[in-house]
């Protein structure tokens, strides 16, 4: 009978999720070279190739992509059933920046709950300055937010690209100022656009402020407003309308996590945050 090693298949998923033997080692707290012996011992033992390698891309076989989800499911079992035997009620509060909480977060939830099903996990949604200010008063264990001008350390997890959105019918005259709707004034986002119109000499106001993003989505999709969005996360049936309306390029950002925990279990949490995060935006590309 066929057994896989937990270690090699760990190591065999971490490789797929981030595309490079020297981040799977990095968030594995291990060697490349240790790595690439237990993906070889894998593949040998399953008799398939999982891992297609060249210099410049690492990426799943046929066979690997057949076998990633039950690989998956093997290490969650092995994850359950681990935690059962050591189970103990724990609270793990996240922050998850309200510019970055999209349609991976219940991935990211869902895959931590397998993890670790003792964990009682608390959310908290919003903007990132915010958030921070949570994170450094103690507050959260973890945040999730776009990268602030201060350039504090964390994990980098992804890009993030914005635009300008609006709904198709929306109309602009060129005497006009441009109109706005965001979701408050403390939003880094928000600030994005509105230093961006500043510098290239663009009048603006604003319509919509606060109230959510249900109602800045609201005001954007009834065509009342355009509002800047990550290009993920931009509300259906809007379309990106700079060339439209002439408007400036905006700058790129990138997503980060945050946490200072140390501990075994928390770090295993924060690998598997990391992970779903990734996955979930690499399956949307």
């Amino acid at each position: 009978m066929l057994s896989l090693d937990v270690e090699a298949v760990q190591a065999f998923v971490m490789v797929a999720d981030l595309q490079s033997f020297t981040r799977a080692a990095d968030a594995l707290g291990t060697t490349q070279a240790a790595i690439s012996v237990k993906l070889k011992r894998l593949e040998e033992k399953v008799g398939r190739r999982l891992i297609e390698r060249t210099p410049r891309h690492v990426r799943l076989s046929a066979e690997g992509a057949v076998f990633i989800q039950p690989a998956r499911d093997f290490l969650a079992a092995h994850d359950r059933a681990v935690a059962g035997l050591f189970s103990c009620a724990r609270r793990f509060a996240l922050g998850i920046a309200a510019h970055v909480a999209g349609p991976e977060v219940t991935t990211l939830l869902a895959r931590l709950n397998e993890h670790d099903p003792a964990l009682t996990i608390e959310v908290q949604v919003d903007n990132s300055r915010n958030l921070l200010d949570a994170f450094d008063r103690g507050e959260l264990d973890a945040a999730i937010v776009r990268r602030e001008d201060d350039r504090r350390d964390g994990e980098v997890l992804g890009p993030e690209h914005f635009g300008w959105f609006a709904a198709p019918n929306f109309r602009c005259r060129p005497d006009e100022p441009i109109r706005l709707a965001a979701l408050s004034p403390a939003c880094g986002v928000r600030d994005i656009g509105t230093h961006a119109l500043d510098d290239a000499g663009i009048a603006w106001t604003e319509v919509f402020l606060g109230g959510g993003s249900s109602v800045v989505m609201a005001a954007v999709s009834a065509g009342l407003a355009m509002a800047v969005f990550s290009e993920r996360l931009a509300p259906v049936g809007t379309v990106e309308v700079s060339r439209k309306f002439n408007l400036p390029p905006l700058p790129s950002s990138e997503i980060v996590l945050h946490s200072t925990l140390t501990d075994q279990r928390s770090r295993d949490a924060l690998r598997t945050i990391a992970c779903a995060f990734r996955e979930h935006r690499a399956a949307a590309a």
